[in-house]
């Protein structure tokens, strides 16, 4: 059971699920490539096949690092969207979480930059009377998240 479906009170209704968006991977592919790359780099002595697979490897390792620590942040976070409230909850272990009350939010920012608008990623700010949510970044359709914010 999620977070969010955990703590909606009685008759409270989710209209969205926000997520974090795949682009949070790009460090990965960065290193996985290359490595890739230097495994079917041809060798001209046992040697040099050698550094090239050691540092395939440690590429690799690299790549794989950063693709789980953004697996967790992509399962540890949630973002819904209520009739009443806005709900973030982030980390697996250790869990922070805010939450808003729909009458009392006052702005909505989205923030895109040009990758971001191609593929519909950026980060959105929730403002609200005397306090806001943190800015959530690398957040998949951020324009639609901040409709059903806004919508009333």
């Amino acid at each position: 059971m999620s977070y969010v479906s955990h703590v909606l009170q009685p008759g409270e209704k989710l209209l969205m699920t926000g997520r974090l968006h795949w682009i949070g991977y790009w460090r990965a592919f960065v290193c996985l490539a290359p490595a890739l790359g230097l495994v079917l780099t041809p060798a001209s002595t046992p040697a040099m096949r050698t550094m090239l697979e050691v540092g395939a490897v440690a590429l690799a390792i690299a790549g794989v690092g950063f693709a789980l620590h953004v697996a967790l942040l992509r399962w540890g976070t949630e973002i819904g969207v209520t009739d009443r409230r806005v709900i973030y909850k982030h980390g697996v272990i250790a869990r922070y979480s805010a939450e808003m009350n729909m009458d009392k939010v006052e702005t909505v920012t989205v923030t895109q930059s040009l990758l971001g608008r191609l593929l519909n990623y950026g980060a959105i700010t929730i403002k609200g009377s005397g306090a806001s949510i943190e800015t959530l970044r690398n957040i998949e359709d951020p324009v639609a998240l901040r409709s059903t914010i806004t919508a009333r």
